[in-house]
């Protein structure tokens, strides 16, 4: 956790609602995202009382986005957000480290969770689990996250040829 609080900054804060911004718009077709941002520390870091990231990182980063026209909010600690996100007050989450997003996926998508690269030109999903080689040859292994990681490639795909296509 400590090494998450060393290698947080402002920039790639920003550059994370920037193309998740892009990526919603682009790929997904919602025409004004809403994106709330997650504290690192809990309760929000209480004012300092927990750490500082939120007042010197992470609500700078947000507030930069806001200028440029991105509606983002927070950072709003991590322990409430999701609420707030599955009801659809947001339609993004923009998290601090992997397990304070993977969290809340899993547990309302354990076999059908995708994981997907924002940023390159071109579609990366996969599944969001690890390799599995515990259960590899097994026949324990579910494909549904498999199938899902294919099948939103291919909408996504799909979305991005008739966009190009006049």
């Amino acid at each position: 956790f400590t090494q998450v609080a060393r290698k947080l900054t402002r920039e790639n804060i920003q550059t994370t609602l920037e193309l998740t911004y892009r990526s919603l718009k682009d790929h997904f077709g919602i025409a004004k995202p809403r994106l709330a941002v997650a504290a690192l520390n809990p309760h929000g870091g209480e004012e300092g009382i927990f750490g500082d990231e939120e007042i010197d990182i992470i609500a700078p980063a947000v507030k930069s986005a806001r200028k440029k026209r991105i509606p983002a909010y927070g950072p709003f600690p991590a322990d409430s957000l999701f609420h707030h996100a599955a009801r659809g007050d947001y339609d993004a989450v923009v998290c601090m480290y992997h397990d304070q997003g993977l969290i809340p996926l899993k547990l309302h998508h354990f076999f059908g969770g995708v994981a997907l690269t924002l940023g390159p030109p071109f579609i990366r999903t996969s599944v969001d689990h690890g390799t599995a080689y515990d259960i590899a040859g097994t026949g324990k292994a579910d494909e549904s996250s498999m199938k899902e990681a294919i099948l939103l490639a291919a909408r996504l795909a799909r979305r991005m040829v008739n966009r190009r296509t006049p």
